[in-house]
């Protein structure tokens, strides 16, 4: 477990992570995290819900316009 302290940062409030926590989530400053509320309090991820369901809609279409893209990448 990691303590994290919530600071001032300007005028808003903040929370830094540490090194180790950043390397576990793959993310780099300006990259993006996301922070999803669970049954069992919040849950801090780089996984972005919004894209994983784009993907699957992507899925779908390219599987019935698979012809048309074929024909379009020429």
């Amino acid at each position: 477990m990691h303590v994290i302290k919530i600071r001032r940062i300007g005028n808003s409030l903040g929370a830094t992570l540490p090194k180790e926590v950043l390397q576990k989530l793959n993310v780099n400053e300006g990259d993006t995290v996301f922070l999803t509320e669970t049954a069992d309090g919040f849950q801090i991820t780089a996984y972005d819900p919004d894209f994983e369901a784009a993907i699957q809609s992507f899925a779908e279409t390219r599987k019935n316009y698979h012809n048309a893209l074929r024909e379009l990448a020429k």
